[in-house]
């Protein structure tokens, strides 16, 4: 019989996201506002054999996707050899137990993603998703602290040109910095034909400085692109995927999609788990808890135990965020150092 993961709301676990590094090369202000992020000591720092380990547990337990992020994942050195061993998981004809991985994605800032595109390709990298806040090069620097919005661009045609597909394509979503775009990106997923993703602004920055009147909610994004571009629903229900995902009414390529977690949030379907740089399982984006799998798979512990505590982890998962509550503490992590 098929192993599932569940917590104790019934929630199947079939997605599990991958911190590889904390470093970044980029400084946006919604994750690193205030230059260098307190990296963590290099031994701390999953080895590629223990993540390599930790996915094939992961995956013999119904974990079917796995999204590599950072950080940015390409600064980890070797990250297409990673990738030729996870997509491993994906043959049925594999030594490894129980393989059923059926989607193996990575986020990246594009910076140095064209140098890497084929062979991460030709390694067994499905997806990849580029994030992209401004298609002005005065305000991406502003938002990103560097300007490099050409070699991002780059990266986006560097992955059409590998058959990536579909490639997504990430907007944070900031009133009075680039919410005057929305319309631009959109016509730019249509010009492309990619998934252009709007999310809107988390409390994930190292700052501190989120407020809640920066926050452009989902249904205002929608509107304001559904005026100049009419769009039409993809599919009725959501399911556990965190975008709203709508095609043009007029039949142009491209998708939009739109991720509420503060307006809209979507913990009800949540099937999502991560693993920090640093070997902590976090059950959700915002938990103010860690479980420090890296040290149980350090200690010596067999298969069985490594099983156990992770299911025993994974019932403990939160029904939902509590970004809209009075008490709500912000995690002390940044994007940077959970994983997209």
């Amino acid at each position: 019989m098929e192993k599932v993961l569940k917590d104790s709301y019934g929630r199947q676990i079939r997605d599990l996201r991958i911190s590889v590094t904390d470093r970044c090369n980029f400084r946006c202000f919604y994750c690193l506002p205030n230059g260098e992020p307190p990296l963590a000591r290099k031994e701390t720092i999953l080895t590629f054999e223990e993540i390599e380990y930790i996915s094939e547990i992961f995956v013999s337990l119904g974990i079917e996707k796995i999204r590599l992020t950072g950080g940015e994942p390409i600064l980890r050195k070797g990250l297409v050899e990673l990738v030729a061993k996870l997509s491993e998981l994906k043959n049925p004809q594999s030594a490894i137990q129980n393989p059923k991985l059926k989607d193996l994605a990575l986020t990246t800032n594009g910076f140095d993603f064209p140098k890497h595109a084929a062979n991460l390709k030709n390694a067994g990298l499905d997806r990849v998703t580029i994030s992209l806040d401004s298609l002005k090069a005065d305000k991406f620097q502003e938002i990103t602290g560097v300007n490099k919005l050409n070699e991002v661009l780059a990266a986006i045609e560097s992955a059409k040109e590998n058959g990536f597909q579909p490639i997504k394509i990430n907007a944070v979503i900031i009133r009075d910095c680039n919410d005057d775009e929305l319309v631009d990106f959109a016509q730019f997923a249509r010009q492309n034909e990619l998934s252009f993703r709007f999310i809107e602004f988390m409390p994930l920055d190292s700052g501190h400085d989120w407020k809640r009147e920066q926050v452009v909610s989902g249904k205002e994004i929608f509107q304001k692109i559904n005026a100049r571009f009419p769009l039409k629903l993809k599919e009725t229900s959501r399911g556990n995927e965190t975008a709203w995902k709508y095609g043009f009414a007029d039949g142009a390529k491209g998708e939009i999609g739109i991720i509420a977690p503060v307006t809209e949030m979507f913990c009800g379907q949540c099937s999502r788990i991560r693993l920090t740089a640093d070997g902590q399982i976090r059950t959700c984006l915002f938990s103010t808890t860690e479980h420090n799998l890296r040290d149980v798979v350090r200690s010596g512990a067999n298969r069985n135990e490594i099983v156990e505590f992770i299911e025993d982890v994974v019932f403990k998962k939160e029904p939902r965020h509590k970004i809209n509550d009075v008490e709500f503490i912000q995690p002390t992590r940044t994007m940077s150092f959970i994983g997209g």
